[in-house]
């Protein structure tokens, strides 16, 4: 008796915080009820105003992080597409800075259940924040924009989409977008966090919006949404730069971390890590560059992938980094651009000749091109390796696409991944110890866009392998160099494929 007693107390103690939220409360508002989720010192609340059609939620809870959350939660459950929005203000100023008020769809009550929300920070940080597998660590897609007035979150499927309005602008994407699996029925609502187990702290949300979405017919237009985001090594917490309704790519880390350069309409373009306006590169008459460019090792030179003349095929060119006269560098086209040798003064690129796609290299000053791969198949993405010993590059000469390394004069080619994946683009840090690249299901071919994609990182010295980040992307994310400098961190480019309602709705 005794054994079985302890053990009903233990069972207990263990769900107490999904009892708490799912019994405690009778329906509030449109919501069905709420409580606690977690462990809380101090028991939460949620009030609605008929009258002014607001709720007011009172959470403690020492954060919605980590492998669990604690906070105070309103909700209802649903099934489907779902979209939620609402006002969020904080009561009160001076308030602990990570305090959180958030719009969530969440698989179950439990502490550390999967979950997406859209939170607004006391700082005013808001971020898309997740925990794709049950009991994992939470990471977030942090936006570039503070301060919000209104947010919305919005369940399409299994990919989750920010959008935010704020200063002069109505609700609009935020370019962070997830990609979470939830299955109804899912629990939907708004909550409160703390961020400080011996406190408690108060947000008001307004013109509360909850409602299915309705079905998206596979014909229906679409707009594409690109997005320029950082993520870092350790953490892999991911940060947007830049967001816009069209198509870029390609972003290269400028030497002394201040600025990335990518593509968009043919054109190289300069932005500031720190914001500001863009700007466009001079490149003289190639106004048709592709997503093959990067800077050399001392930051002076820009080789660029150009599709201007030769019937529009890809030619290799360089350019002084702040703009200039383009110098022909390839006789023979198509030859892309993919890496400097660590002295500047070869490049490696692809080219294909007589119908097979091989890694070349030639020199910067130009001259012949030397053939350094002649297997059957694909051969790509070509890059040195810091200490130059090596050229990285991907091929699919085994049947599958996977990562490979060789001498600069191309001997000893050898095997570097061998997995289920398709793996492209090989890229290593400046300090020599990763190895970052994009994986594709294994049915992909080639390195189309609009993919589930996967950023992965290898260690160089013990060979394991890591996600860093699951991702709507391909073609465009990561192709070329986009380590900073101080290896702590890494650019790319994700994509929002979002119907054409969604887009456009304010």
């Amino acid at each position: 008796m005794k054994v079985g007693l302890m053990i009903a107390i233990v069972l207990l103690l263990a769900s107490a915080g999904h009892l708490r939220a799912e019994t405690a409360a009778s329906p509030v508002g449109i919501f069905e009820g709420h409580g606690d989720v977690g462990t809380v010192l101090h028991p939460g609340s949620t009030e609605f105003d008929a009258a002014a059609k607001t709720y007011t939620i009172t959470g403690s809870g020492n954060n919605m992080w980590a492998n669990e959350d604690d906070f105070q939660f309103a909700w209802k459950k649903m099934s489907g597409d779902v979209t939620l929005a609402a006002n969020i203000s904080f009561v009160g100023l001076g308030g602990v800075p990570h305090r959180k008020g958030v719009l969530m769809i969440r698989q179950s009550l439990d502490a550390d259940s999967v979950y997406v929300d859209a939170a607004l920070h006391g700082n005013g940080l808001t971020a898309l924040q997740f925990r794709d597998e049950k009991g994992v660590v939470t990471h977030d897609i942090e936006s570039n924009i503070f301060s919000t007035q209104r947010i919305r979150l919005e369940k399409r499927g299994d990919f989750f989409y920010l959008s935010l309005s704020g200063g002069s602008e109505g609700l609009h994407p935020a370019g962070a977008s997830i990609r979470v699996p939830i299955t109804g029925p899912f629990y939907v609502g708004i909550g409160v966090c703390a961020h400080d187990k011996n406190v408690v702290e108060t947000a008001v949300f307004s013109d509360v919006e909850v409602s299915e979405a309705p079905p998206v017919a596979t014909d229906a237009p679409t707009t594409l949404y690109s997005t320029l985001e950082t993520i870092s090594v350790n953490s892999t917490d991911r940060h947007v730069l830049y967001v816009a309704p069209e198509k870029f790519e390609a972003p290269n880390w400028t030497r002394d971390g201040n600025a990335l350069i990518f593509n968009r309409d043919g054109r190289i373009i300069h932005m500031a890590v720190a914001g500001g306006p863009i700007q466009i590169i001079d490149t003289g008459f190639a106004i048709h560059c592709n997503n093959d460019h990067g800077l050399s090792p001392d930051g002076a030179l820009l080789a660029i992938s150009d599709q201007t003349k030769e019937d529009h095929r890809s030619l290799v060119y360089i350019v002084p980094a702040a703009g200039g006269t383009p110098r022909r560098i390839t006789q023979k086209a198509p030859s892309y651009w993919h890496g400097w040798s660590p002295d500047g003064q070869t490049l490696a690129f692809v080219g294909e000749r007589n119908g097979e796609f091989d890694v070349y290299s030639i020199l910067a000053g130009g001259g012949e091109e030397q053939r350094l791969t002649t297997a059957p198949g694909l051969d790509d993405g070509p890059e040195y390796s810091p200490d130059g010993k090596y050229i990285y590059f991907n091929s699919e000469r085994t049947g599958q696409m996977q990562i490979w390394r060789m001498r600069p004069d191309g001997s000893e080619q050898e095997r570097i991944t061998s997995d289920e994946y398709n793996d492209w683009f090989p890229h290593i840090s400046p300090d020599g110890k990763w190895m970052v690249f994009l994986s594709f299901q294994k049915d992909v071919k080639g390195h189309p866009p609009n993919q589930n994609v996967v950023l992965r990182l290898l260690s160089l010295s013990d060979k394991k392998v890591r996600i860093l980040a699951k991702l709507f992307g391909g073609q465009g994310t990561i192709n070329v160099p986009s380590w900073a400098p101080d290896s702590t961190q890494l650019a790319f480019v994700s994509y929002e494929l979002l119907p054409k309602d969604l887009a456009d709705r304010k």
